[in-house]
């Protein structure tokens, strides 16, 4: 256990992998390259060469065959925690994610749990080729059976990894990597926020801004700009994508009477638009201006040379936030 001041997002992930498999050697580590290489970002450097290659395993480059081995292994009593390597290669391994490792409790009438703990580094904004910058959070939360979370600090990196395994369900782990090198402080010692609990981040009482993720450092950079403009913004860390925690956010926007949603992913279905119908449910009587949505476009992620285009930036999230404002 221990404290540290300053530590980056991926070593955070790395702490809490390692925690976790000193504490139950039935935890396991499977992906490409995750061994001798130490992950394509290093998240997993050193964990081969202290466990073993037995339980850090490199695996063929087949996603499908990961997870179905690892459902295989948690049929077994393991508590597989698998790499896959950039966000658009899980593709292949969809069919054994919704249609097995999803399924099987429900399938079982309860009497067989899949702790399967999928890391998938996504979301944009590292200069990179087709396949590795997408954000696809929005269709596994539309998977019932399945637990979808993603960090955006230091802190819920370790901790949301460490009660992600520790549980009996699937879970996706989404990992942001433009922001693996962001620091901030960890606790090891703490007492860690519930895993599916979203966390007010920055007090305001003008306008709430939720976000998850990569975004919520482009929404505190907008609610510091905005306060220098005589704003007053709250930030709401939704931390898990499903379920989702509607009771933080609607106590929010009961204060601020107004809501914008944001995230990398395209806003055409994306999981703003399911924030927006339920906050507007609950909330109609106090919101003062619709609920806004800033995101992704509803087209491919473009080649990296136009990925700033594309990707919400501190402009588009103040001209939603002003937007908001005017009504």
């Amino acid at each position: 256990m221990a404290v540290f001041e300053k530590i980056t997002i991926a070593k955070a992930i790395n702490e809490s992998l390692r925690a976790a498999m000193d504490a139950d050697p039935k935890v396991l580590v499977m992906g490409e390259d995750v061994g001798k290489l130490g992950g394509v970002f290093r998240v997993t450097d050193g964990l081969q060469k202290d466990f073993g290659e037995d339980r850090v395993i490199d695996t063929p480059l087949a996603e499908s065959g990961i997870v179905g081995t690892a459902i295989g292994m948690a049929l077994r009593g393991y508590r597989p925690v698998v790499e896959i390597q950039f966000d658009g290669f899980v593709f292949p391994a969809y069919d054994q994610i919704v249609t097995q490792l999803a399924k099987m409790h429900a399938r079982a009438l309860g009497k067989v749990k899949l702790p399967v703990v999928i890391r998938i580094p996504y979301g944009g904004a590292i200069g990179a080729v087709e396949h590795h910058s997408e954000s696809p959070e929005a269709l596994f939360a539309h998977v019932a059976g399945l637990k979808v979370i993603t960090p955006s600090n230091a802190s819920d990196a370790y901790w949301m990894l460490q009660q992600a395994i520790q549980g009996d369900d699937p879970v996706i782990y989404f990992e942001p990597k433009r922001r693996y090198h962001d620091k901030s402080a960890l606790d090891t010692e703490a007492i860690p926020h519930p895993l599916h609990k979203a966390r007010v981040a920055r007090e305001g009482s003008d306008l709430t801004l939720a976000a998850y993720g990569p975004m919520v450092k482009v929404c505190q950079d907008a609610a510091q700009v905005a306060a220098e403009e005589g704003k007053s913004v709250e930030i709401v860390d939704l931390r898990s994508i499903s379920p989702l925690d509607f009771d933080t956010l609607q106590s929010s926007v009961e204060k601020t009477r107004r809501l914008v949603v944001v995230h990398e992913a395209p806003v055409f279905l994306g999981s703003g638009a399911e924030i927006a119908a339920r906050i507007t449910e609950r909330c109609f009587y106090h919101l003062e201006a619709p609920v806004l949505r800033v995101g992704g476009y509803h087209a491919p992620y473009p080649p990296s040379r136009l990925e700033d285009e594309y990707l919400p930036n501190l402009d588009r999230v103040l001209d939603a936030v002003d937007r908001s404002l005017a009504y």
